[in-house]
């Protein structure tokens, strides 16, 4: 496990598609997303193994929920680190659509 000496900052990435971490200036984590009309389809979520247990997957997703909320947008919890993460926060339940066959369908479509 790596430790840092800088506060891990989170920086949204629209040409790409997702929110990115990052420690001491490097990238060590990411949640991916696509916009399907006003939702924010979040279908994927990883933070490198050397920085496992450092809470860094947490602090992503809570950013990027945090600005979705902001953006007047709403959260659809494909990945399941971003599922899991909603069933302990219900302060975003109210911004959060289900998974819907639709929206699994669309998003295979998006995703190519």
């Amino acid at each position: 496990m790596t430790q840092s000496s800088a506060a891990p900052a989170v920086e949204r990435r629209d040409n790409r598609h997702r929110y990115e971490i990052f420690v001491d200036g490097k990238r060590v984590g990411l949640t991916a997303y696509r916009d399907r009309g006003e939702q924010r389809v979040f279908y994927h979520t990883e933070v490198d193994d050397a920085f496992a247990g450092q809470g860094l997957a947490a602090q992503l997703v809570h950013e990027a929920l945090t600005d979705v909320r902001r953006s007047g947008k709403r959260i659809v919890p494909v990945c399941p680190y971003v599922a899991k993460y909603l069933t302990r926060h219900e302060e975003f339940n109210d911004i959060t659509d289900p998974v819907t066959p639709e929206v699994l369908q669309w998003l295979d479509t998006e995703l190519g």
